[in-house]
């Protein structure tokens, strides 16, 4: 499904991608998954969407947004609303659907393929208006977590799903280990941070 002189583009929803490769148990490092797909065709943009809260010390994010920033990445963020559950768990609310399909049918006339890093359902409609410009859309998520972490209708629509765990070998890496209770948070110069926080501060739908 991908051709050499295909003019390419990737859409990246971080909490959902970050979600999928933490069910199938290792990290995504960004560095290799944008030269894979450079590999697969002619890369025209590399879209990432994510979420940030604003008022917060220290964003786990941050240093992740700013390693992309700086390396072929064209970022969309957005201020993330923080609240508490039932349970007393601190949650983060930050939707960049819109954004996502804004970007792709702006782009639609200039690309010949999309790839969509998300399972969410409600990216089926995007799909469809990207075939009915003519561009082919390949969809990355996983059904090979319990539960699966895409949804049948967007799958069936893509013209080609590719399964995350199919990448694992050639963009994963291991989880990192959790920084020690008190440990000062510090990112070497020359590290590349490898995926989304943990679940508490991810953006949820």
């Amino acid at each position: 499904m991908f051709y050499r002189d295909d003019r390419l583009a990737l859409f990246i929803d971080g909490s959902n991608l970050y979600a999928a490769a933490k069910a199938l148990g290792f990290d995504i490092d960004y560095k290799l998954l944008r030269a894979e797909f450079a590999r697969r065709g002619k890369l025209v943009r590399a879209f990432y969407y994510t979420a940030l809260l604003e008022n917060d010390e220290y964003s786990p994010i941050r240093p992740l947004v700013d390693w992309l920033n700086y390396n072929g990445f064209t970022m969309r963020t957005k201020p993330a609303k923080e609240y508490t559950d039932s349970l007393g768990r601190r949650k983060v609310k930050g939707n960049m659907d819109v954004e996502l399909c804004v970007d792709a049918l702006e782009l639609a006339g200039h690309i010949d393929h999309a790839v969509i890093f998300s399972g969410d359902g409600d990216f089926k409609p995007l799909v469809e208006a990207l075939q009915r410009k003519g561009v082919r859309v390949s969809v990355c998520s996983t059904i090979r977590s319990q539960p699966p972490m895409i949804s049948d209708d967007l799958r069936r629509q893509a013209d080609n799903f590719i399964d995350l765990e199919d990448l694992k070998e050639v963009v994963g890496r291991p989880p990192r280990e959790p920084r020690p209770e008190g440990a000062e948070r510090r990112w070497p110069r020359e590290s590349v941070p490898a995926t989304e926080p943990a679940a508490p501060v991810a953006a949820e739908e």
